[in-house]
């Protein structure tokens, strides 16, 4: 109890605060609300465009940024079966977004974010098409929350 609490006091001095602090109205909050998601084109790009946009909440009517993804979805086999099948599957989802500044082109941030999920590969391929789809909606849940984590802190930062 007392290390619990002179970690508390050491926090507490060095003026560590959270990335939203301020809420609606903090930076991050102010600068996700102020982006306009480019389309995205595949089935991949469509699903994490929509858990961005459930990230980023609703948007103005002229946003001063644009958000530029391209996406890169693979399927990689593996592990062997004595019939020459394969017995595991890995997909993996990567994404490279820039944040672009509408009015003068400039990119704010280049950046990356990557996730994969294991997927076995069963007798019936009805089951393997559904677990390789439940995946990509993990992944880009998980692609769309690095993206909207990354961004926050560049607003946080830029704020100073």
């Amino acid at each position: 109890m007392p290390a619990m609490l002179a970690s508390m006091l050491l926090l507490g001095g060095c003026q560590l605060t959270p990335v939203y602090a301020g809420g609606s109205t903090s930076a991050p909050a102010t600068l996700l609300a102020d982006i306009a998601i480019a389309p995205i084109p595949e089935r991949a790009g469509f699903m994490v465009r929509q858990a961005l946009a459930d990230q980023f909440g609703l948007g103005v009517a002229n946003p001063r940024y644009r958000l530029e993804i391209a996406l890169d979805d693979q399927i990689t086999a593996f592990g062997v079966r004595g019939d020459s099948s394969a017995a595991r599957e890995r997909r993996t989802l990567r994404a490279r977004y820039r944040l672009i500044d509408a009015a003068t082109g400039t990119v704010l941030v280049d950046d990356t974010a990557a996730a994969d999920a294991g997927i076995d590969r069963v007798s019936s391929n009805f089951a393997v098409v559904a677990a390789e789809t439940t995946a990509l909606e993990r992944l880009s849940t998980d692609i769309a929350r690095q993206i909207s984590a990354r961004l926050a802190r560049y607003a946080r930062a830029a704020k100073g």
